[in-house]
C-alpha cells in the first residue's frame, strides 16, 4: 500500500523541498498551500489551494484527500509565516495573523487528519517549529510565540495520541536559505554574515537539510521509538552559548 504525506506550505522552500523527498520514498502527495503548487512531483499527487488557518479549508483538505487515497500516514506542519517587528511596534493585527498561521493551522490540520490516522491506529505528524521556538530573538515577539507553541502542542499531541498510534514530533530549522530567507534578509533584518559567524557550523541550511530531518522523523521504521521531540536542525545554533570570538577561533 502506497504511504500518503500531506504537506503545508508546499509551493516552495522546505515544504517543496520536503515533497521531492518523500517523493523520491515512495509516498503519495497531498500538497497544500495558499497558492498553485508548480511542478511535477510525481503521478500520485493531489495539489490544492487554500488557507490553513481556515477550519472549512482544513475540512475541505482531509475531504479530498480521503476521497482520492483513503488515508493518510503523514502530516507536515510546514506553512509559516514571518514578523519582524519591534514588539511594542507589532499590531494585534499582526500577532493574530501569525499566530492564525503558524499555530492555529498546525492545531486545525492535525486535529483533522489525525482524526483519519487515530481510527486507523497509525501515522506521524511532523510540525516545522525554529530555534525561534526554543530560544528568544528579538523583533520577533509574534513569530516567538507562534513557534514556542507549536512545540507546546507537538508535546501536548504527542502524550494523548503516541499510545494510539500516532507520533508527533518537531523539527527546529535554524536560518534556511529559503524565499523567506531572502525577503527577510532584504529588509536589513540582518546579514547572511551575520547568521554564518552565529552558527557553529559556518553556513545557513538548505532546504534539503530539513527536508531529510523531516523524512527521518516521517519514517515509522527509522523513527519508530521517536515521539514528542523537537529536534534541532540548526548547525548547533541553540546548543552553542560561546561568545563569537571563542567560536569563531574553534573553526
Amino acid at each position: 500500500m502506497t504511504r500518503v504525506a500531506v504537506i503545508t506550505g508546499a509551493a516552495q522552500g522546505i515544504g517543496r523541498e520536503t515533497a521531492r523527498v518523500l517523493a523520491e520514498r515512495g509516498f503519495a502527495l497531498v500538497l497544500l498551500d495558499l497558492r498553485e503548487v508548480e511542478g511535477d512531483f510525481g503521478a500520485s499527487t493531489l495539489k490544492l489551494t487554500g488557507d490553513v488557518s481556515s477550519e472549512e479549508d482544513v475540512k475541505r483538505f482531509v475531504t479530498r484527500t480521503t476521497e482520492k487515497f483513503g488515508r493518510v500516514d503523514v502530516l507536515v506542519n510546514n506553512a509559516g509565516i514571518s514578523c519582524i517587528v519591534p514588539a511594542e511596534d507589532t499590531t494585534t493585527e499582526q500577532f493574530r495573523r501569525v499566530l492564525d498561521v503558524n499555530l492555529l493551522g498546525p492545531f486545525l490540520l492535525s486535529r483533522e487528519f489525525g482524526r483519519v490516522m487515530l481510527e486507523r491506529g497509525e501515522g506521524a505528524i511532523v510540525n516545522v517549529a525554529s530555534v525561534a521556538g526554543l530560544a528568544g530573538v528579538s523583533d520577533r515577539s509574534a513569530y516567538n510565540a507562534s513557534k514556542h507553541g507549536l512545540i507546546g502542542l507537538t508535546r501536548t499531541l504527542a502524550g494523548e495520541w503516541g499510545g494510539r498510534g500516532v507520533r508527533v514530533n518537531a523539527v527546529c530549522p535554524g536560518w534556511v536559505k529559503t524565499e523567506m530567507d531572502e525577503k527577510d534578509a532584504g529588509s536589513g533584518a540582518y546579514t547572511s554574515a551575520d547568521i554564518e559567524r552565529r552558527v557553529p557550523m559556518g553556513r545557513f541550511a538548505t532546504p534539503r537539510d530539513v527536508a531529510e530531518a523531516i523524512a527521518f522523523l516521517a519514517d515509522a521504521d527509522k523513527s519508530a521509538f521517536v515521539n514528542g521531540v523537537a529536534l534541532s536542525v540548526d548547525g548547533g545554533w541553540y546548543a552553542d552559548a560561546s561568545w563569537e570570538s571563542l567560536r569563531l577561533g574553534k573553526r
